[in-house]
């Protein structure tokens, strides 16, 4: 960044602690292409996230970064070193909040969803989970899915899907397999 840019970059960073989309258009407006191409260089190697979003930009890659994540989340479930499972929510969820920031196609982020519901019911198929905290949190993953899935209506790509994940919740006798049937209906 040349002195130049910095010192307009400072004055603003400190005039605009809470910057406004209009505040940002204005100062954007005021920078000259060197300057706002200096910026958006100094962004990306200051900043994982800014990073992250030009690298899928120019190069999205998702099937590898779809492959990665059903990895990771079948490995919470079926570790491959033979250590216990984790059955952890928590790594598909991170992966679909990243997976959005990105930018990621809405039916690729929707197979993760559901993804992540089958694995726990091949699992809970072999194994008996006692917790109903688990049970909960997959009835919780299953609405959200649906709401995402009808938000952005490919609810048709994904119903066969849906009904079979509200079959085995049923057949497996999940003590709130009621819970899938109406999220169904909904």
């Amino acid at each position: 960044m040349t002195l130049d840019s910095l010192s307009i970059y400072r004055t603003f960073e400190f005039q605009f602690s809470d910057m406004s989309k209009k505040d940002l258009k204005e100062y954007i407006h005021q920078l000259t292409k060197k300057q706002l191409e200096e910026q958006v260089i100094d962004l990306y190697a200051r900043f994982k996230d800014v990073k992250e979003f030009y690298d899928f930009a120019f190069n999205p890659q998702e099937d590898k970064l779809i492959e990665e994540c059903k990895f990771k989340i079948s490995k919470e479930y079926f570790p491959v070193n033979g250590r216990k499972a984790k059955m952890r929510r928590s790594v598909a969820q991170n992966y679909l909040r990243h997976f959005k920031r990105l930018g990621v196609e809405p039916s690729l982020i929707a197979d993760i969803m559901l993804y992540h519901i089958e694995i726990a019911q091949t699992y809970t198929s072999e194994n008996y989970i006692k917790q109903e905290t688990f049970y909960k949190s997959m009835l919780k993953a299953f609405n959200e899915a649906i709401v995402y899935i009808c938000e952005n209506g490919i609810r048709n790509e994904f119903n066969n899907r849906l009904e079979r994940i509200a079959n085995d919740a049923l057949e497996q006798n999940w003590s709130n397999s009621e819970g899938f049937e109406r999220a169904l209906k909904i």
